[in-house]
């Protein structure tokens, strides 16, 4: 890897357990759930099977998009315990 590449990949955020983040291969939003060397695990905010992906290959949201997404899978939550 280039140098150039190295700074590029160091200034990405960090992303942390507990913090919401967008997997930038597909565009799913899950809570980061564990951290490994090399991988991020994360799950999906309404609940359902974790997935990992590469720490450069995710992004945390800025609150205002954490907002919307936590929102959004109340909203879903809630539509599924109606009849």
């Amino acid at each position: 890897m280039t140098t150039e590449g190295a700074r590029e990949r160091d200034a990405l955020p960090r992303v942390e357990v507990g913090s919401v983040a967008r997997d930038l291969r597909d565009g799913r939003v899950g809570e980061v759930m564990d951290l490994h060397p090399g991988r991020v695990w994360l799950r999906p905010l309404g609940g359902g099977r974790e997935w990992d992906a590469r720490p450069d290959e995710v992004r945390p949201l800025t609150p205002r998009e954490q907002l919307s997404a936590r929102l959004a899978a109340a909203n879903a939550r809630s539509r599924r315990d109606l009849p």
